[in-house]
């Protein structure tokens, strides 16, 4: 379950959904269902290949009875380029048409010039083929749909205060002022697994996990820390609260406590909410947290945090908390 939190709250994870739920609900929602493509002023040249041959009999026809070259090469026109393989077919199957009238169709087809008795014959300038009205609509749409995209990216960006070269920025290594304690230096058991964690006001998406693997590479558990709870409304969120959770392997049940601002641990029903979650510990520079499974024992050390300041209560949410989280085998 916790494995599933942390692919849910990645950035990418969120993206990719986001972007496949909207593509469902634009395409077969929006496209299909409630606003389908309404095709109208549709050219000859817009019909399926059946179609177009039933248009082009139907000239013929037209053709038989009023012998209108100009008119009729107008409509050979209007077909586009595949009226010549259509009046092939048509030739080839002429049904109940005369074979005769089919010719001399096909005669104004590949450009043969209409020739009207006491007049030189005159070539009929070919009709301006008219574009379809989807053919014009469609690059409009496209261009609509791309800027509204890029919008949307934007707007993304600016929520989370984060620029696009750093949409999703590697984890902080520890600084100088947050190095990692050198627990074999102080006389202790050195520890199997150890992570340093920093979360920043902006980052509305923080949830880090890390996996504890043996000296072997074998597979343990894991351990980490995400957002628990925020005051206030607006963005960017304001935490007022962090679950740092164990999981074990070995374990039957995952070990949670959660830390809690100076503002939230004061008010009794804020702490008697988040106890359902675990143990309540409030925040303060040294303060170490012990959580302890079947075969681990995590410590996770607050390094360094500091409060916001604006219309929120004193010490109700948090500017920045590093974390320290050293991970020791019971076993």
């Amino acid at each position: 379950m916790d494995a599933m939190r942390d692919q849910v709250n990645r950035p990418l994870v969120v993206g990719i959904a986001a972007f496949v739920v909207g593509l469902i609900i634009g395409l077969v929602v929006l496209g299909w269902w409630l606003w389908p493509v309404q095709w109208t002023d549709a050219g000859p040249n817009d019909l399926r290949a059946e179609y177009k041959e039933i248009y082009l009999r139907m000239a013929i026809d037209s053709y038989t009875v009023n012998p209108d070259a100009a008119l009729a090469q107008q409509r050979i026109q209007e077909v586009g380029p595949e009226a010549p393989q259509i009046l092939a077919g048509i030739a080839d199957a002429p049904g109940a048409q005369a074979q005769g009238s089919i010719q001399a169709f096909q005669a104004l087809a590949q450009g043969a010039p209409p020739v009207v008795e006491g007049t030189p014959p005159a070539a009929t300038p070919p009709a301006e083929e008219r574009p379809s009205l989807a053919r014009t609509l469609l690059p409009i749409m496209c261009a609509v749909t791309l800027l509204l995209a890029l919008g949307l990216v934007a707007v993304f960006l600016l929520r989370n205060r984060i620029l696009p070269g750093t949409l999703f920025p590697p984890r902080k290594e520890p600084t100088r002022q947050t190095q990692f304690t050198d627990y074999q230096a102080e006389g202790e058991e050195p520890p199997l697994a150890q992570f340093m964690t920093t979360y920043q006001l902006g980052n509305d998406l923080f949830d880090d996990s890390f996996s504890i693997d043996s000296p072997a590479g074998e597979f343990l558990g894991e351990c980490g820390v995400g957002i628990s709870e925020t005051i206030g409304v607006g963005d960017p969120k304001r935490v007022t609260a962090y679950e740092v959770w164990l999981f074990d392997k070995n374990d039957i049940q995952t070990v949670t406590q959660v830390l809690m601002s100076e503002h939230a641990y004061s008010d009794e029903t804020t702490r008697q909410r988040l106890a359902a979650k675990g143990d309540p510990v409030l925040a303060e520079p040294g303060r170490e947290l012990v959580l302890e499974t079947a075969t681990l024992r995590l410590v996770a050390r607050v390094v360094d945090m500091s409060y916001g300041s604006n219309a929120m209560p004193e010490e109700s949410f948090f500017d920045r908390l590093t974390l320290e989280l050293v991970v020791w085998s019971k076993v």
